[in-house]
């Protein structure tokens, strides 16, 4: 499972839900359904990395995110 961030949201545009990862430029995909979108954008993001290390490319550490109740 990465540990990048997701987020998940649709598009009126194309009438498909939207998974972007912020931290890994370009890194989008899309499905039907959330969860179809998230499969493509865990893919993506698999791909995204094995294409960085190999062209040596600089991988960003997940930063992830806390939640701080006040």
């Amino acid at each position: 499972m990465s540990k990048y961030e997701v987020i998940i949201y649709w598009s009126e545009e194309d009438e498909v839900f939207v998974a972007e990862v912020p931290e890994l430029s370009g890194c989008v995909a899309h499905g039907a359904s959330p969860e179809a979108a998230l499969s493509s954008a865990l893919e993506a993001t698999r791909l995204w990395l094995d294409t960085a290390k190999e062209f040596g490319d600089p991988i960003p550490d997940p930063k992830g995110r806390r939640l701080i109740l006040a």
